[in-house]
């Protein structure tokens, strides 16, 4: 079946990571995935959470907002805290872009990373993932010149999409397939092609062990385009 922007069950959408997009923040990216917009800023702040006090460790966090236009219908801002959608995407990016640090050791400060969708189709969770960890990189390059420390970052983490679309799996889906999927999946992955977290749901349907296997393949495939891309645009 073919695909609505006629792209290959294989094939990423167009992709584009601007680095430094923002001009304050101690690390930033501004990445875009087709129709999808985020704009992902690192933060170091001087302090911990209070179970990480005197342990002279940092920590590593995130938070996801999408703006209210970012979609075809406005939708209110979560003035009263985060949602518990909101909640869920912004501990997975935490919990991912800790993957990518090779120790916490780095003193007791937190680098907050914050990800505003600017503009949403589908995919905005493992977006901000793949760009956060470009702005983390280069947070933690500034901590380490100013500490006189080598840079706490470790290794790559990047997401992606994967889903059942009219019986055939598909990768990195835009809104269009993703709201009719019958399976929809989330996998994120570190270098060297290590898992940090697979979410996989029968949204419409069920899905066997071989397809399973396909969406994981799709999915390190198209990874492997995501960790080149950030690999290019840091330089490394």
């Amino acid at each position: 079946m073919p695909r609505p922007d006629g792209r290959s069950a294989t094939q990423l959408r167009s992709l584009a990571l601007e680095r430094r997009a923002n001009p304050y923040a101690e690390g930033s990216c501004l990445i875009r995935m087709g129709g999808t917009l985020v704009h992902c800023t690192a933060s170091v702040e001087s302090g911990v959470p209070g179970f990480k006090k005197g342990t002279g460790e940092g920590w590593v966090t995130a938070e996801y907002a999408m703006l209210p236009r970012a979609t075809l219908e406005r939708t209110s801002r979560e003035r009263n805290g985060p949602g518990g959608r909101t909640q869920e995407i912004q501990r997975l990016i935490g919990r991912s872009l800790r993957a990518a640090m090779a120790t916490m050791a780095f003193g007791e400060f937190t680098i907050r990373i914050d990800c505003d969708v600017l503009q949403a189709d589908g995919g905005t969770r493992t977006a901000s993932i793949t760009g956060g960890c470009v702005a983390l990189a280069d947070a933690c390059s500034w901590l380490a010149e100013r500490t006189g420390q080598s840079s706490p970052f470790g290794q790559l983490v990047a997401a992606v999409s994967v889903g059942v679309v009219g019986g055939e799996v598909c990768l990195d889906l835009a809104y269009a397939e993703d709201k009719d999927a019958g399976v929809d999946a989330n996998i994120v992955m570190v270098e060297p092609f290590r898992f940090v977290e697979v979410q996989g749901t029968g949204e419409h349907a069920t899905f066997s062990r071989p397809e399973l296997e396909t969406l994981l393949n799709f999915a390190e495939r198209g990874i492997a385009e995501l960790f080149d891309a950030q690999r290019k645009v840091l330089g490394r």
